[in-house]
């Protein structure tokens, strides 16, 4: 692929828990803003794609232990050896099978990874770089429900255990996340002349993009459902064009009706002419109006990636 891309994703969370922290609340900055890491915007990529059918190295992944007694995660070496049909990774002393193993799987292609096993130390900066996610609304805030099981705790002992367990379920009321990221095929050009990979091609991009746009939505799980993909922009360029971070330039609006989100960056844009070959956004017409829109910008429908008249 011979060209860079821009952009941001954004994400809504309406009444769920985009990304919690260790004490179950959404994480926030030490200043209390709200934010999403990196890690919770790639991992529904990664479920996506793996229920795709593809291999997809850095996700949790079970086995039942030898007694046959528990549940337990598989170690990276064991999920590399259970997609890639390796017998013994310990075996492999070949480190370019390998590398050539790595950059087949596809969270590896576009993440990159860290990978320190049976004495192989390899390191892959990922041509996909994406940034923390920070909320743009400003009135976040979290909602802790207690929620009643329908099973009595057997280990209280207090009145025969007569009453059922009680847990807890954290939410923010509302919260929209815009994450940076860019993307440098240029980052696998050591990789190329090892003759591991053929490199970022557009079809790895194609198939990030169209991930990036579906993935939040389609994972639903009991925290996660409410979170949705509602925004994203590909800004492409010319190889040696060099952009900030897109997401600095977005601000978020609360409004009776519709949502705003404003872009501050078009005439920006504008100054690098046709370095910048194309600019794609995506939104939800329903519940978003867009400010800041050139003339030079695609916009599509989110929910359907129709193209909006």
């Amino acid at each position: 692929m011979k060209k860079r891309v821009y952009g941001v994703i954004g994400i809504s969370s309406i009444m769920a828990n985009w990304n919690a922290d260790f004490s179950g609340f959404p994480k926030t900055t030490s200043e209390g803003q709200t934010f999403g890491s990196d890690k919770a915007l790639k991992y529904p990529m990664k479920k996506m794609w793996e229920d795709e059918g593809e291999k997809v190295l850095y996700i949790k992944s079970m086995r039942l232990s030898k007694d046959g007694d528990a549940l337990i995660p598989r170690t990276l070496k064991e999920r590399y050896e259970l997609i890639f049909g390796v017998e013994n990774l310990a075996d492999c002393k070949d480190i370019k099978e390998i590398l050539k193993n790595l950059m087949t799987a596809v969270d590896v292609k576009n993440f990159g990874a860290t990978f320190a096993e049976a004495g192989a130390n390899i390191s892959i900066t990922g041509a996909v770089q994406i940034g923390q996610g920070f909320n743009k609304y400003e009135g976040t805030y979290s909602e802790e429900q207690q929620i009643l099981s329908p099973f009595r705790d057997a280990t209280d002992t207090k009145e025969e255990a007569r009453n059922t367990t009680l847990g807890t379920k954290i939410v923010s009321n509302e919260a929209h996340y815009f994450y940076p990221f860019v993307i440098n095929p240029l980052a696998y050009d050591e990789l190329i002349k090892l003759g591991v990979t053929e490199g970022y091609t557009e079809e790895d991009y194609q198939k990030f993009r169209r991930t990036a746009l579906v993935s939040a939505t389609s994972y639903a799980t009991n925290s996660k459902e409410g979170c949705e993909n509602e925004f994203a922009i590909f800004v492409e360029t010319a190889p040696d064009i060099y952009l900030p971070n897109l997401s600095e330039y977005i601000t978020f609006e609360k409004g009776e009706e519709k949502n705003t989100i404003r872009m501050q960056f078009a005439d920006f844009l504008k100054t690098f002419g046709s370095s910048v070959q194309k600019v794609d956004i995506y939104f939800n017409p329903f519940t978003t109006n867009l400010e800041g829109v050139s003339e030079n910008m695609n916009l599509f429908d989110i929910r359907t990636q129709k193209e909006v008249g």
